[in-house]
């Protein structure tokens, strides 16, 4: 496999407020989906910013405490804004996943200023990432949205090799031969979705998927989370179907001879298909 992070190694999330940011401090400020680096393409330190940002504890790297903060005015800070397609793929582990850490609690944040029941303002929980409503006594998390993705697979036709079922979405990168994939349902297992997800896009049904790896993805909206799977096909000889309303086409394709339009390294979708090209 190419690129695969084994974990990641030095970050932790955490919400410590027992002390205010010191100067040595990581700092990752966020404009929308935007997040700053420094003039080195690295993440810059407290130091390095105004004194007058409210930050918001985020966890740990290597031991050394990290904070993100909502920035209005971004034209007003040194440094380079990029999107987060940008920094995903070249920020190296542990930094991308902290990126994605810091991208996910500013917009929650943002997005849940108030109590959803009573209209009160939402308080900071000591020590957690919730809010809590001081009216009803209603808590808030950061909200986890968890999607699928499976390697389908099936026997190779004459002896040949394996071959892999690829598909190009009708919306965001469509130029590349990713995965199916979708989001689990309230009240669903990460198994059942990938039963679901694959009859729905491509008509097929598979044997018991098995799970292989996940990934935090703030690409796809903050608090995302990734679980890939690999499964066979039943049917050796069954073709898919297309959902034109997900997909604009499906295809077999030999393990040894994959298109060169696939995810990039950094992605779970590609440790999936780099894992069943093996």
């Amino acid at each position: 496999m190419t690129d695969r992070p084994t974990a990641p190694a030095g970050f932790v999330p955490g919400a410590d407020r027992s002390r205010p940011p010191s100067p040595g401090d990581l700092a990752l400020p966020v404009a929308g989906r935007r997040l700053l680096t420094g003039a080195d393409g690295g993440l810059p330190r407290i130091e390095d910013l105004p004194a007058d940002v409210d930050w918001v504890p985020v966890g740990t790297l290597d031991g050394t405490p990290a904070w993100a903060a909502e920035v209005v005015d971004a034209d007003a800070l040194p440094g380079r804004w990029r999107g987060w397609r940008g920094l995903a793929a070249e920020l190296p582990e542990p930094l991308a996943t902290l990126a994605g850490r810091a991208l996910a609690v500013v917009t929650w944040r943002r997005t849940h200023r108030w109590c959803g029941a009573c209209r009160t303002e939402l308080v900071d929980v000591p020590g957690e990432t919730a809010r809590r409503c001081p009216g009803c006594d209603l808590t808030v998390f950061v909200p986890l949205s968890v999607a699928v993705l499976v390697a389908i697979t099936r026997p190779g036709r004459d002896g040949g090799p394996d071959e892999l079922l690829l598909v190009r979405h009708a919306y965001g990168p469509t130029e590349l031969w990713a995965l199916v994939a979708g989001f689990v349902e309230a009240g669903e297992s990460l198994e059942a979705a990938a039963h679901r997800e694959v009859g729905e896009e491509v008509g097929l049904t598979i044997d018991r998927p098995a799970y292989v790896d996940s990934q935090p993805w703030a690409m796809s909206g903050p608090g995302t989370l990734l679980a890939g799977f690999t499964a066979t096909v039943t049917g050796p000889d069954a073709e898919p179907v297309v959902d034109p309303r997900e997909l604009t086409e499906a295809r077999w394709f030999p393990v040894d001879a994959l298109p060169a339009e696939l995810p990039p390294a950094y992605s779970i979708s590609r440790w999936l298909i780099d894992a069943v090209a093996v």
